[in-house]
């Protein structure tokens, strides 16, 4: 069971924040490069997991991966996308499973209409 602290909370509404914004002004979620770490605006840690946001056009992903780099199972990286994407339909969120990481897929305009920061 995740039990996200006051600091994580507060990490989700800046990212989801970020993310809102970057959609709103049409501009496309990076991943960090060695060349830009702008776009750590769009990670975050909660309850030992690393969370990373991307997407272009309008499909947004979400990357889940233990802070550890150890495996993760699909309920563990279900547990953090209900965290972070809170009020968002699971009908609208596609998983790819992994075993290291775990992936989500929504359309942009979801997350901007239905989450709660």
């Amino acid at each position: 069971m995740l039990s996200p602290t006051q600091a994580e909370r507060e990490e989700r509404s800046r990212v989801i924040a970020a993310i809102a914004a970057a959609v709103n002004a049409n501009e496309t979620i990076r991943l960090p490069s060695r060349l830009n770490n702008s776009e750590q605006t769009f990670a975050g840690e909660v309850g030992g997991f690393h969370y990373q946001f991307e997407g272009e056009d309008d499909l947004l992903h979400l990357a889940v991966t233990r802070l550890s780099g150890g495996s993760l199972t699909a309920e563990d990286g279900q547990a953090v996308a209900a965290f972070l994407l809170e009020g968002i339909p699971p009908g609208l969120v596609w998983i790819r499973p992994g075993e290291i990481s775990q992936h989500f897929y929504l359309g942009h305009d979801d997350l901007v209409a239905h989450v709660r920061s």
